[in-house]
């Protein structure tokens, strides 16, 4: 995609292209080509067209019936911000008194949407030229552009003095190959100017990967992470007047979200296995929240280092899933086998944490026949590999 491409896209002819094209998103991709083509759309904007109604097509997840309007890019979509999560950020912005944000390498436009519908006015910053283009028509789309414009240029050379808040998301992936960069030092804008923000505005959010080395926050930040139905999505650094508590875990999930805090620092008692498994959502174990989840739930760790927690009874929990234990073997793969064998199970769930295998390899080495099902966990206790049969608690 093009300036000029997207400017087509933007023209009538662009519009019925998208319509046509939105029509045979998902499907053969040589087929729609073809049957754009075949109903006078030229090759080069009925390509154009027929990306962007494939990513609008992945992008509902993300953001919901929003997407079938928006300009996207591959890059782009994989790191825009879910809509609900862009949208609790936006409120707690505007609780916080935030009425003006500089949206520092906005992207797409995904949080600076959500902070423009929250009525926060937005100036978005966005280093190429293409992405800037495409986030300034979506406000457009979304009849937001008098709360959200955009530039294009360079975020360490915005004027932040005029802002009351300051949002940063700093791309995280190599320009040209779009491989990711695991090393903060290498973001674009640089890590010690987004983690200097704060001290030029003190309401500043930063927004950065999951897998961030807790040594690199920032003294006195809240770090949090959030878990989208299960899946660990982005963690947040929420800085100065921002920063409520140490450590935060933020889960959605269809019945609502839920939040689990903490200090991020205490240690989880531990002990032998009992019947019950907590199996911790993911945003919980990076936020190094288990101390606090185990005391909700009374449990204990079987190994510091596995983030598995054992409990005697059964506690409904929204950030961690229960498995009942039936037995507990040092691990033999052939002393599993003939159990299994012997139970008549032909399909297992497979879970792992600390331990070397693979699940493809286990189920295929267990050669399973049967009608019954069963849960594996593949952990250790106590240093020792251990194998756990269970079952899902409902």
């Amino acid at each position: 995609m093009d300036l000029d491409q997207l400017a087509a896209l933007r023209t009538p002819e662009g519009s019925a292209a998208l319509a046509a094209a939105a029509g045979l998103a998902g499907g053969d991709p040589l087929a729609a080509a073809s049957a754009l083509r075949a109903a006078g759309v030229p090759p080069t904007l009925a390509a154009a067209a027929l990306t962007q109604a494939e990513l609008r097509h992945r992008a509902v997840g993300k953001f919901g019936p929003a997407a079938a309007a928006m300009f996207l890019t591959r890059p782009g979509l994989e790191q825009a911000t879910r809509r609900v999560v862009a949208d609790r950020r936006a409120a707690r912005l505007s609780a916080a008194g935030v009425h003006t944000l500089a949206d520092l390498g906005c992207g797409l436009g995904a949080d600076a949407l959500a902070a423009a519908r929250a009525g926060i006015r937005v100036y978005g910053v966005e280093a190429d030229p293409v992405t800037a283009a495409m986030a300034a028509a979506n406000a457009e789309a979304a009849g937001l552009a008098a709360l959200f414009t955009v530039e294009c240029g360079d975020a360490t050379g915005f004027d932040v003095s005029g802002v009351d808040g300051v949002f940063c998301d700093p791309a995280r992936r190599a320009t040209g190959t779009g491989r990711r960069i695991f090393d903060p030092r290498a973001y674009s804008p640089p890590w010690d100017f987004v983690t200097g923000l704060a001290e030029r505005v003190p309401r500043t959010v930063v927004k950065v990967a999951p897998g961030l080395d807790h040594a690199l926050i920032p003294a006195g930040a809240e770090a949090e992470w959030v878990g989208v139905d299960g899946d660990l999505v982005e963690a947040a650094l929420w800085c100065g007047d921002l920063a409520e508590v140490p450590r935060r875990a933020t889960l959605y999930r269809q019945q609502g979200s839920h939040q689990l805090t903490g200090s991020g620092a205490a240690e989880a008692p531990v002990g032998p296995p009992r019947r019950y498994l907590y199996d911790p959502d993911p945003a919980v174990v990076r936020a190094h929240l288990l101390a606090e989840l185990a005391t909700e739930l009374d449990a204990t760790l079987g190994d510091p280092s596995i983030a598995y927690l054992y409990a005697d009874r059964p506690i409904r929990t929204p950030y961690a899933r229960c498995l009942e234990i039936t037995d507990v073997l040092p691990f033999s793969l052939k002393r599993l086998r003939a159990l299994l064998r012997e139970r008549r199970v032909g399909r297992v769930e497979i879970l792992k944490r600390g331990s070397a295998l693979t699940p493809e390899q286990l189920r295929r080495d267990l050669r399973l026949a049967g009608a019954e099902s069963a849960s594996l966990v593949l952990t250790r206790v106590d240093g020792a590999p251990t194998v756990l049969i269970g079952e899902p608690v409902g």
